[in-house]
């Protein structure tokens, strides 16, 4: 019988980059809102990603896509797809 490649979704989010300092590596910080489900207000909630950059080609500043992959380090899950816009 032949064995068949599962190849399952992977997340892909938006944000901006907030440190390039250590060496291939960015850290994202996304956004998202909510509903407070009581008071109906809504609030942001705040996330921090590191993400691999291979070629350092990343600033501070810049809005970009990561997604999700195989452990690279320690806290790295996340590769970087592409910038969307860089930084002035």
């Amino acid at each position: 019988m032949e064995r068949m490649k599962i190849k399952r979704n992977k997340r892909v989010l938006t944000g901006i980059v907030v440190s390039n300092k250590p060496d291939k590596t960015i850290v994202v910080r996304c956004e998202r809102i909510i509903k407070h489900p009581l008071y109906k207000k809504f609030i942001r909630k705040r996330k921090k990603f590191m993400a691999h950059d291979p070629r350092n080609e990343c600033g501070m500043g810049d809005k970009v896509q990561i997604i999700e992959s195989r452990p690279i380090s320690r806290r790295k899950r996340w590769r970087l797809l592409k910038i969307l816009e860089k930084a002035e």
